[in-house]
């Protein structure tokens, strides 16, 4: 389980990350698209690598798995899961709502995990069995007694097949759709966590982008699942419920289909 070594090593990674991240934060820079046409810059780049440094001198024998520089097998059966800059198109607009997302994962399952946000200097951190904090202050999720009183997000409707954005508006139109939040990628699931959201739905995640979030949002008192209502694993399918109020998790779900 999680220890206060793995703990300190993750604050030291978010450390080294935001190093690399800050002196780019709106500048002018190259700017590069992956295979799925998403960008990625050299902030994301010399973020990545300079965690993986760290992990291989601190963690050799725990496996990485990292958005741009892919997979390295362990022998521990716990690897590192990085996204050095959640929310790239955010941070080339010079909006700090990115994040760097740190996640540990046991047996496929993420038992601790951090959001930093660099330039505001936020940092969430959640754990298996502990609560979730902001900057070292416990944070909780809020109650929702009636899903049309529910807040709900989503990075945005082209991340949705036709049938999910159907699907998704379908949930949207049985909220408070009108303080209905686009954009915002992981800063949306630390809302959330921190009583400011009630629900958050996307689809077309990897684990990079998800991992973290889980014990974050559950450590405050939230849930996370795909959109089957099942537990987020490494295998899981990239559609992506959060609720700050596990109460709504069957009202989300029916809606859903």
């Amino acid at each position: 389980m999680v220890s206060n070594v793995d703990i300190s090593l993750m604050h030291r990674l978010a450390d080294v990350a935001g190093e690399e991240i800050r002196p780019f934060f709106r500048t002018i820079m190259d700017i590069d698209a992956k295979e799925d046409a998403t960008p990625v810059t050299l902030a994301d780049r010399n973020a990545e690598s300079a965690m993986r440094k760290l992990i291989e001198a601190e963690a050799g024998a725990d496996g990485i798995h990292g958005e741009e520089f892919g997979v390295k097998n362990g022998a521990s059966g716990r690897q590192w899961v990085l996204d050095p800059i959640d929310g790239t198109t955010a941070f080339l607009a010079g909006r700090p709502i990115f994040g760097t997302l740190i996640a540990l994962l046991e047996d496929g399952f993420p038992v601790l995990g951090m959001i930093d946000q660099p330039i505001l200097g936020e940092r969430w951190l959640g754990a298996v069995g502990q609560g979730t904090t902001l900057n070292g202050q416990t944070i909780h999720a809020r109650s929702c007694p009636d899903l049309r009183r529910a807040t709900i997000a989503t990075t945005g409707p082209h991340y949705f097949s036709v049938e999910q954005g159907d699907r998704f508006m379908a949930l949207a139109g049985q909220t408070d759709h009108k303080r209905m939040v686009m954009g915002g990628d992981c800063y949306n699931y630390a809302c959330l966590a921190g009583g400011h959201i009630d629900i958050v739905a996307e689809a077309a995640l990897k684990l990079h982008d998800y991992a973290a979030l889980v014990p974050i949002v559950e450590g405050a008192g939230g849930i996370m699942c795909d959109w089957a209502g099942e537990p987020l694993h490494a295998q899981s399918d990239g559609t992506v419920l959060a609720l700050g109020d596990p109460a709504r998790l069957e009202d989300v779900l029916e809606v859903l289909g």
